[in-house]
């Protein structure tokens, strides 16, 4: 039960050619083109909520200035790449994203909220061919965890920031350490077949979970003076549990998983699911705790 977070493959709509994007990474480049890109377009507003407590952390460690040159990876439909713009008033926001639908959503909010210094190219970040030392920072909010190749992504990043360039991200801890995923999964485990999300190794938003991994690859590929910080805070699901309970069993790979249950199957993943996030009900709404790492560094 999670979400389709701000994704780490990030050129201009349409299907790019194919040496735009990494072969490992076709199979991002059709989930986030097809109903996962348009889910999340719709849901552009909640997941900006979701993040209101985890946004803040990243914006302050990337240390924008006015004319500050901005590349935001896995840009998703914009709420950080705006973030930037604002900040970099008189600078340039580029935000990349594999996702045709949500960099149109980006390119309308951008126009909609009077911020021409932000600009939106879809392309691979692990293959894209920025110019060498075009950009004073890096940021990404979960964009980072997909990779086919990190080692190739972090390289290409390194290469588009210019010497002494900032690299500012977030990426997901360990999933048994965020509720926000672990008490929906566990109530609905019983019931439903779920997918793994966390296989050693592999592309997904738990892929960086590690810490030492993420020194060593950042060292490996261009970095120094790098810190990894852990970020706890609640995240907002919803103004009620039945509000949470039919956002999340619309999300796309939550359809795909109902249709293979039974119908007795399924109202019972409705009614465990329903109770489960009823007992973190407050006065915000349902609240859920996340665990990310902030992570810094500097291009050598």
């Amino acid at each position: 039960m999670g979400q389709g977070a701000d994704q780490g493959v990030a050129g201009d709509g349409g299907t790019p050619p194919p040496d735009k994007i990494a072969a490992g990474n076709a199979g991002q480049a059709e989930t986030w083109n097809g109903d996962d890109g348009r889910y999340w377009v719709q849901q552009r507003e909640r997941q900006e909520a979701r993040y209101r407590r985890l946004t803040p952390h990243l914006m302050a460690a990337a240390g924008i200035r006015a004319d500050s040159r901005v590349l935001d990876i896995g840009c998703g439909s914009g709420g950080t790449s705006l973030e930037a713009a604002r900040a970099a008033a008189e600078g340039a926001v580029l935000g990349v994203d594999v996702s045709a639908p949500m960099l149109a959503e980006a390119r309308k909010r951008a126009a909609d909220s009077g911020l021409p210094q932000a600009a939106f190219e879809r392309g691979d970040a692990q293959v894209h061919r920025f110019e060498d030392g075009a950009f004073d920072i890096a940021i990404s909010r979960f964009g980072v965890m997909f990779f086919a190749a990190p080692e190739a992504a972090f390289a290409n990043i390194a290469r588009a920031l210019r010497p002494g360039g900032q690299l500012a991200f977030l990426c997901w801890r360990s999933l048994r350490d965020n509720a926000y995923m672990t008490v929906p999964m566990d109530a609905i485990a019983p019931y439903v077949q779920l997918p793994e999300l966390d296989a050693p190794g592999a592309p997904g938003p738990f892929s960086l979970a590690d810490a030492d991994r993420i020194t060593k690859l950042l060292d490996s590929t261009g970095f120094d003076e790098i810190t990894i910080s852990a970020v706890d805070e609640p995240m907002w699901m919803g103004p009620d549990p039945d509000d949470v309970v039919a956002y999340q069993l619309d999300m796309p790979g939550s359809r795909a998983m109902l249709a293979e249950a039974s119908a007795e199957a399924r109202a019972k993943t409705v009614t465990a699911l329903r109770d489960a996030l009823a007992e973190h009900q407050g006065s915000d709404g349902v609240t859920l705790g996340s665990a990310a790492w902030l992570v810094t560094a500097r291009r050598r």
